[in-house]
């Protein structure tokens, strides 16, 4: 069983946390319940952070003065300047992080879908767009695993936010050792997972790595970084991962039956039409190295990405435009 670095994961403390909504709810997350013991969480409600009580008059998004104003309506008071404030200053003091999870639509924590209305009267949205919170995040930490605990509901996005969540939580470890040894070790466990992510990026990791140049070493981790947070900005391809699990059978292919080989290409067709979750195929390979040991594929990250605790095959159906 592999060993997992604990991701670092700030969340909305309304999910799961503490019933601090404008309504004095909160809000039920399976995801954020099962990640409970495998990642260390960093709550923080950003309303309740610049003054709001529990409960409170809900704040809105809204075009205002030439621009966006987080507004509330009932008082006629505007918090924008409050927000955008705390949001520098905490986001700034994050020693570290690996990821977020907030909450959906939320004026002040949304990164999309958020309502944004013509003024702060009632009356119906005008567009929709990020929070004011939410929004410095995603600007603040550009390729960090971000979403939101609506989205989580989809198997896919699910999957690639706890694939690159535990992924860039492996390489802080090696960033923290600094030393080549470790890096050169990663990019060697990780390679068929980011072949399944992009071709491209992980070969020029792989250059990175070689260090033909010969860079001082936190100079070869920044590079590093930037192309691995590159190779996880966007989910992996049906057609990738199909590609590399179809390398994988070839090692085992002398060995199975043809039932056995049958049963793998019908889950891959499964898998191309989105009736199972990659986790589902993955199984089976695991599997296969339960009863057909092999060195190289036992140390891919690919087939053991995160932990068995959290594989979920449930759907909302939602979500899907990644």
């Amino acid at each position: 069983m592999s060993r997992f670095e604990k991701p670092v994961v700030v969340v909305s403390k309304c999910i799961e946390f503490e019933k601090c909504r404008y309504n004095g709810l909160g809000v039920a997350s399976e995801t954020v319940k099962a990640l409970m013991d495998h990642v260390q969480f960093v709550p923080v409600c950003a309303e309740v952070e610049i003054g709001l009580g529990v409960p409170r008059d809900p704040i809105r998004v809204a075009r205002a003065g030439g621009g966006l104003r987080l507004l509330q309506p009932s008082t006629g008071l505007d918090f924008t300047g409050d927000m955008k404030r705390f949001a520098a200053s905490y986001l700034g003091s994050l020693a570290e992080v690996d990821g977020f999870i907030l909450k959906s639509r939320s004026p002040s924590c949304g990164i999309k879908d958020v309502k944004v209305f013509a003024g702060a009267e009632k009356q119906a949205a005008v567009d929709k767009g990020a929070g004011f919170f939410g929004g410095a995040v995603v600007e603040r930490f550009p390729g960090y695993p971000v979403e939101d605990e609506g989205r989580l509901l989809n198997f896919r996005i699910r999957e690639h936010f706890l694939t690159s969540l535990f992924a860039l939580a492996r390489f802080r470890a090696v960033r923290r050792s600094g030393m080549m040894r470790d890096l050169v070790e990663y990019q060697a466990r990780n390679k068929l997972l980011l072949m399944s992510y992009s071709q491209k990026e992980m070969r020029l990791l792989g250059k990175i790595v070689a260090n033909a140049e010969k860079l001082r070493m936190p100079d070869v981790l920044r590079l590093y970084e930037e192309r691995l947070r590159a190779a996880f900005a966007k989910p992996a391809k049906h057609t990738s991962n199909i590609n590399v699990l179809m390398h994988a059978l070839g090692y085992f292919s002398d060995s199975l039956s043809t039932r056995e080989k049958t049963f793998f290409l019908e889950s891959l067709e499964r898998y191309r039409g989105g009736k199972i979750p990659l986790s589902a195929t993955l199984s089976v390979v695991t599997s296969w190295l339960a009863r057909l040991p092999n060195e190289y594929l036992e140390k891919q990250t690919y087939f053991d990405p995160y932990p068995e605790a959290l594989v979920e095959i449930t759907d909302s159906g939602k979500g899907r435009d990644l």
